[in-house]
């Protein structure tokens, strides 16, 4: 069970997605909390796997410091970060400790497989993130996967054994569609085969960043 600390300014949101989260039975909400002020105490009263961090209209520098005293404080054992909702500067974010950055649209299956997927290592990020910099350069000298959380759902169902038909029927997209993802999974994980790319999946999200 991964334990989720949800942290939004807004009730409504911070009930938003700690309901969507609790659909994931894989996933557990531990807490939830209104700002940064008492991150640091809340990270130490819960003890989550993963912080999931709508900001708001927080300013982004005060934001990032408070993130990097938390990671500091438990340096070399970085908790993952999950922005919801939010645009702005991606290397900041990285260097923060962010893992993952989920738009407003994700839905409650993509969510829960995106926040699953960056508590277990994956890197978690939407195309305008990784064009606007060479993320394998800046971030690590290690192999990272970047898959989109449709891609990870994309990833789950091959692992499950399931055909194009039937992933298609499940995500409620189209075979075409299935096959797009299929193609950009493998190009991204450097594999041509589905167990290669189920077995580069495993491997490479068991691995902390």
């Amino acid at each position: 069970m991964i334990r989720v600390l949800v942290v939004a300014t807004a009730a409504v949101s911070r009930a938003g997605l700690s309901g969507a989260l609790s659909l994931d039975p894989t996933l557990k909400v531990v807490g939830t909390a209104a700002d940064l002020d008492t991150l640091g105490e809340e990270v130490d009263r819960w003890q989550p796997d993963i912080i999931l961090l709508d900001l708001g209209d927080s300013p982004q520098t005060s934001v990032w410091d408070e993130l990097n005293r938390l990671q500091a404080a438990r340096s070399p054992e970085h908790i993952p970060i999950a922005l919801y909702d939010w645009e702005g500067d991606f290397q900041a974010a990285i260097q923060a400790g962010v893992r993952g950055i989920l738009p407003d649209t994700s839905t409650e299956l993509e969510l829960g497989a995106a926040i699953a997927a960056i508590a277990r290592g994956w890197l978690v990020l939407p195309p305008s993130a990784i064009e606007l910099f060479e993320l394998r350069e800046k971030v690590t000298t290690e192999p990272v996967a970047i898959l989109t959380p449709r891609e990870i759902e994309v990833l789950v169902q091959i692992g499950l054994g399931l055909g194009n038909k039937a992933i298609a029927q499940n995500l409620h997209i189209s075979d075409h569609t299935v096959k797009f993802h299929i193609s950009s999974i493998f190009q991204k994980l450097n594999v041509s085969t589905r167990t290669e790319a189920v077995t580069a999946g495993i491997r490479m999200g068991l691995v902390l960043l």
